[in-house]
């Protein structure tokens, strides 16, 4: 056990899925998981472990925002020995080819500051994706024909944003979406020599303003379910 972590040891598999949403973590690992079993929920935080395929799995929520999921998956990774970690969360698209329920796979992601930036002093370290699971996750998505985009996101580490001037340099550049977690898994997995992920399902627009309710984004993302796990066992 840890200070946020109520598993047992062996408890955790190696492969963990992180949804934002502690709910979502329980309706993914009961849709896609077999003989799930919740082995955390200290502080409302879900975690479950079951097989996909005889592959032991662990889907465990991280919370919202980087310094959440910073707490997490440091013990998820020192504590309970995960070596695979793939975010699998909704994000805001910024680009206009992008349409609501798409899929983005994150292969960096930009921001102002995350949780280890005390780290790099005046380095601006680039956090990346896992070239392996990154390559799986684009051919799964492509062999059935999920619409599915390939790019540099943003991880805002506040929700409610004032700076539509940085948004406008975002989309100017390209970055695809926006959301508040990736940077920082990265930047973890970087550091503990892990595979990291982000599958993201885009569940509303900056500039269309388009948007999906709140029960579709806790319980219809399947896509993304499907590409992580296919990505981490294929």
């Amino acid at each position: 056990m840890t200070v946020h972590i109520g598993a047992q040891p062996g408890d955790i598999a190696e492969t963990v899925l992180m949804p934002g949403d502690p709910l979502r973590a329980k309706w993914a690992a009961e849709r896609f998981l077999e003989n799930p079993v919740c082995v955390n929920e200290v502080r409302g935080m879900l975690g479950f472990t079951g097989t996909w395929r005889g592959n032991r799995v662990t889907i465990h929520g991280s919370g919202m925002g980087m310094p959440s999921l910073s707490i997490y998956t440091n013990e998820l990774i020192r504590d309970y020995g995960a070596k695979t970690l793939i975010r699998i969360g909704s994000c805001g698209a910024m680009q206009k080819h992008i349409k609501l329920r798409d899929v983005i796979l994150a292969t960096t992601s930009s921001t102002l500051s995350t949780p280890s930036s005390g780290f790099f002093r005046e380095l601006n370290f680039a956090p990346s994706a896992d070239f392996g699971l990154l390559h799986k996750a684009f051919h799964v998505a492509d062999a059935r024909k999920m619409p599915v985009h390939v790019g540099g996101i943003y991880s805002s580490d506040v929700f409610y944003d004032e700076r539509p001037d940085l948004n406008e340099q975002m989309v100017r550049h390209g970055v695809l979406a926006v959301e508040m977690e990736a940077a920082e898994l990265y930047t973890l997995a970087a550091r503990y020599g892990c595979r990291a992920l982000a599958v993201l399902t885009v569940s509303d627009h900056l500039l269309t303003e388009e948007a999906l309710p709140s029960e579709d984004r806790q319980s219809s993302f399947s896509d993304m379910v499907e590409i992580a796990l296919e990505a981490a066992f294929a």
